[in-house]
């Protein structure tokens, strides 16, 4: 072969490593010979209740009409949207997930040579997306697993064009009070937008947690991007969206892509907004699955840190290799998330499954550490 085709590649996108999500059930099987019923995958977040019947209901009737195209506007959903939200549909961007989102701010507002400000232990998603576009990535340490607002105002400067919030953030569930959220919008300059990640704001029970929509009258910077993929149940449909003002909305809108959300995600989006039975099934169980892991790491004598979403990290005894255990897990049919790469070594992360998914995952994790 003559051509080193990287070389051709833009500068950005050379530079980077393709992001790793969790391992799939059919691949483990496939590796180890297991039977995919035997296996428990905690890895990505996902909603371990399957769909809710609504959603899967409207699935079902939108596969009479796969021969068509998907609305590019999103009409049916967007009213969903704003029923719910107190919001309009000149304000919405939607997403094939709510990485679509992080994706679009980046194309519409950074070029090559500035900069995005992050927290450390925030989701890779964010510097990624970056470095493509030739900036640079900020990342500001943590404090206790958790953002440090002030120091994160503080990094800005004449090149920074976003700055991503994460709310609660993952792999770590810590959070940020609205009061806290308040100061930093207020200490940062009006031409440096925020984007507020907010994929885990339904598991969150917490009187001071803020609601990043009721924020967006008084800061015209801000954006809100929440995602179908946890609390609905809807993660392989993959639809996402962002909240702004229209000026925003309507520069995002510029570089969606035509029907980047499929017509199979457009119903069941739409069903599962009014699906209230369901999404508080999916709270009470995380609440209950939550408790049975906290109580399994307080009995093991390992340290955790404590989470308001629906994942947890903790770390493997001192004596222990996380990637060791992560592999001896995988031996026992459960799939869960290392998450060194994140600057956390030793932890790994577990996303709270039913009640029998997290015993599998208590059993498993007993006999490795045993």
């Amino acid at each position: 072969m003559t051509v080193d085709f990287t070389q051709l590649a833009v500068p950005g996108v050379q530079a980077l490593k393709p992001y790793q999500p969790g391992k799939p059930i059919d691949e483990l099987a496939r590796e180890l010979g297991l039977d995919e019923a035997d296996i428990v995958k905690l890895a990505s977040n996902e909603n371990p209740m399957g769909p809710g019947p609504k959603a899967l209901a409207a699935v079902e009737e939108s596969l009479q009409e796969v021969t068509l195209y998907p609305d590019g506007a999103g009409f049916e959903l967007k009213t969903a949207l704003c029923q719910k939200l107190g919001i309009r549909p000149e304000q919405i961007t939607l997403g094939n997930g709510s990485s679509d989102i992080l994706d679009f701010i980046v194309r519409v507002f950074v070029n090559d040579g500035d900069n995005i400000v992050v927290s450390q232990h925030s989701f890779a998603i964010y510097g990624l997306v970056a470095k493509m576009v030739g900036a640079e990535c900020i990342q500001v340490p943590a404090v206790d697993f958790g953002h440090d607002l002030k120091a994160m105002a503080a990094a800005i400067n004449d090149r920074t064009r976003i700055v991503f919030v994460t709310n609660p953030n993952n792999p770590t569930g810590t959070w940020l009070s609205r009061s806290e959220v308040v100061e930093f919008l207020n200490n940062v300059p009006e031409h440096v937008l925020v984007l507020l990640d907010e994929a885990y704001f339904e598991y969150v029970d917490e009187p001071d947690y803020p609601d990043g929509i009721s924020l967006l009258c008084q800061y015209p910077n801000l954006v809100v991007a929440r995602t179908f993929s946890k609390a609905y149940g809807l993660a392989a449909l993959r639809v996402g969206y962002g909240v702004s003002s229209p000026d925003i909305a309507d520069l995002l809108n510029r570089v969606r892509p035509p029907f980047n959300v499929n017509s199979a995600a457009l119903k069941a989006a739409t069903a599962a907004l009014a699906d209230e039975e369901y999404v508080a099934g999916t709270l009470a169980e995380n609440k209950a699955g939550m408790k049975q892991l906290e109580a399994v790491f307080e009995q093991l004598k390992l340290r955790y840190i404590p989470s308001v979403g629906n994942f947890i990290s903790f770390k493997v005894p001192d004596s222990t290799d996380e990637h060791t255990v992560y592999q001896n897990m995988l031996q026992q049919g459960v799939i869960i998330r290392p998450v060194g790469n994140y600057d956390m070594p030793g932890y790994l992360r577990v996303t709270v499954g039913t009640g029998p998914q997290n015993e599998k995952f208590i059993n498993a994790l007993k006999t490795v550490l045993s």
